[in-house]
């Protein structure tokens, strides 16, 4: 098991957020966690980070206690954040945001500036464009490769396909699909229900900062009553 959320209490001010949230990822595994606006899937990610702690509970990356370290620790035991507004610079070039994340592994293939590309082909095209210049769609893949520059073991992605076309929705997650295909743990908040089914292992689906369900895409598909009561707008 390479990431163990045990019953997290998360607060911002006195709004108590999440409630007791209980979340696992395995090696090698992409877990989906899906709910509508405001269930608490980034807070629930953003508390994973440090950002902010947990109240109570417990968050163990690979066996280590993570509640109370600070963000930059976090991320340096191999785990990278997507965050939903991608938060590229810019005013440095896509090659300039790649080469600013990079850091070493922990053993493995690690990522570099044309492994990005070959997964990302359209970036190497646009390798000197100012990320300021950059679609919606490029953005985000930037916004992945800069996460890959740091070598995770671990990725949470926050709404990866949130505002993209729906063939830059397929493109992008074919390109997630890679990832999860050369090993790499995922943790993906989505809203998009399709594209959870087809890349998660497992499914958590979230409301009002409370587990609710967890199972397969397979029992979710089988089980339209969930869907109904917690997805459907």
């Amino acid at each position: 098991m390479i990431l163990e959320v045990k019953d997290i209490h998360t607060f911002y001010a006195t709004s108590h957020i999440l409630f007791g949230v209980p979340i696992h990822v395995d090696e090698g595994e992409v877990v989906g966690l899906l709910g509508k606006n405001g269930a608490g899937k980034t807070t629930t990610l953003r508390s994973i980070m440090g950002i902010p702690t947990p109240s109570s509970g417990s968050i163990k990356f690979r066996g280590q206690e993570i509640v109370g370290k600070p963000p930059d620790y976090i991320a340096r035991l191999g785990i990278g954040f997507i965050p939903d507004d991608r938060r590229i610079f810019p005013e440095l070039t896509v090659r300039d945001n790649l080469e600013i994340a990079r850091k070493r592994g922990q053993g493995g293939e690690e990522w570099t500036v044309d492994r990005v590309y070959d997964l990302f082909p359209s970036l190497r095209e646009f390798t000197d464009r100012l990320g300021l210049n950059l679609s919606g769609g490029e953005q985000q893949m930037l916004a992945i490769g800069r996460a890959l520059m740091g070598n995770p073991s671990l990725l949470l992605m926050d709404e990866p396909t949130q505002g993209l076309s729906p063939l830059l929705v397929k493109t992008l997650s074919e390109q997630v699909g890679i990832l999860r295909d050369n090993g790499l743990s995922i943790l993906l908040c989505e809203q998009n229900l399709k594209v959870t089914l087809g890349l998660s292992r497992r499914i958590y689906i979230m409301e009002t900062g409370r587990i609710q369900w967890e199972g397969t895409p397979e029992e979710l598909q089988a089980n339209k009553e969930i869907e109904k009561k917690y997805l459907l707008i």
